[in-house]
């Protein structure tokens, strides 16, 4: 990898800066392209904007930024993709600072902030140095996220459609999934569940998903099997909830989308279950009651006094094994199970030894 520092003007930056939104993003006369496909879309907020205009204004040393250069006289910016576009929009008009528009400030003004000098690191090399180069330097301000270190590698058609559907403000995965998906679209958290969905079906991770399907034309297999999710969901548990936010839908979709299940009676036992002071995870009932499985539901636990009650009422003997333990040894047991109407208070409370409480929990 081959770097050497030059200075650049903003006026040379914003010189033909154009943003055409999932097109992508140029400046400097069209030879840099300011958001490549391994880079995040716009994210800083108004303080960060801000701030990057503060500091050029008062001539105080931004960070330096680099570029790559492709070697036919364009570049990639691989770091201060956030920084330049904040410049570039102030001068545009996209913005005000302090009430005042880059149209309102006076020539001198204007000219402080387009002849600001840039510090820039041109550098070159092959696509693994530069991706490798620009992980090492992605360790200030809003760090790349799981998933956009992944885009970063496996760039190509096949991602360039997927971010259509999952990673621009309001694209269509946010229009049908936001109530079930947690996350934000721009950070790819919307696009790296989709792929972690479709890649369950073929027994892989992301990485091999996406490995695979790179250079493919189109996402076309990503979206429908993200629409075939949601309205399984949507169908099974049409009533929606807070609850159902950033659970494993996914998942749950695979592991049971052959189930004979009835949304009516579903939806019966979720109002109950909702409104039962015994379950303290209220987020994990709907796959309890698709896997029947009673630790999503993380039933009451009865207190240090309930079972220190129940251990002196036994002498300190297992009623299953008959022998005598020290209550550090013992777990608080339902004599009447929770999904028999058993409560948790002291009087259906008992000691049992470990082995014996993990064996009667497996029954």
């Amino acid at each position: 990898m081959k770097i050497q520092l030059q200075e650049i003007t903003v006026r040379d930056v914003f010189n033909g800066y154009k943003d055409s939104a999932e097109n992508g993003v140029v400046g400097y006369g069209g030879k840099l392209n300011i958001r490549p496909a391994f880079q995040r879309e716009f994210v800083y907020g108004q303080k960060e904007r801000d701030a990057v205009l503060d500091t050029v204004t008062k001539g105080f040393p931004l960070n330096v930024m680099y570029w790559c250069d492709d070697g036919s006289g364009n570049y990639e910016l691989l770091d201060g993709q956030q920084r330049t576009i904040s410049l570039c929009q102030y001068c545009n008009g996209d913005f005000s600072l302090n009430n005042r528009y880059f149209h309102n400030l006076t020539q001198t003004e204007q000219d402080q902030i387009l002849d600001y000098k840039l510090m820039v690191y041109i550098c070159t090399g092959n696509d693994k140095e530069k991706l490798d180069w620009f992980k090492t330097i992605n360790i200030a301000g809003v760090q790349l996220s799981q998933q956009e270190l992944r885009n970063a590698i496996y760039t190509g058609s096949w991602l360039s459609d997927a971010k259509k559907y999952f990673s621009k403000v309001g694209c269509p995965a946010v229009k049908i999934g936001d109530k079930l998906l947690s996350g934000k679209m721009i950070r790819q958290e919307y696009l790296e569940t989709a792929i972690e969905w479709i890649a369950l079906t073929e027994d892989k991770g992301i990485e091999a998903y996406m490995a695979e399907h790179q250079h493919d034309s189109n996402a076309s297999t990503l979206w429908l099997h993200f629409q075939t999710v949601i309205n399984w969901v949507n169908t099974i548990f049409p009533n929606s909830r807070k609850e159902m936010k950033g659970l494993e839908w996914g998942r749950l979709y695979h592991e049971h989308k052959n189930d004979n299940l009835d949304p009516a009676a579903l939806e019966q036992r979720i109002s109950e279950l909702m409104q039962d002071d015994e379950v303290t995870s209220k987020k994990g009932i709907y796959e309890y009651l698709l896997s029947g499985d009673e630790k999503h539901l993380n039933i009451r636990a009865f207190t240090d006094n309930q079972k220190r009650e129940a251990y002196e009422r036994q002498n300190g003997i297992c009623p299953m094994c008959g022998k005598h333990f020290e209550i550090e040894e013992m777990e608080g047991d339902h004599i009447d199970p929770w999904h028999d109407g058993g409560k948790t208070d002291a009087d259906n409370c008992q000691m049992l030894c470990k082995p014996c409480n993990r064996r009667k929990s497996g029954k």
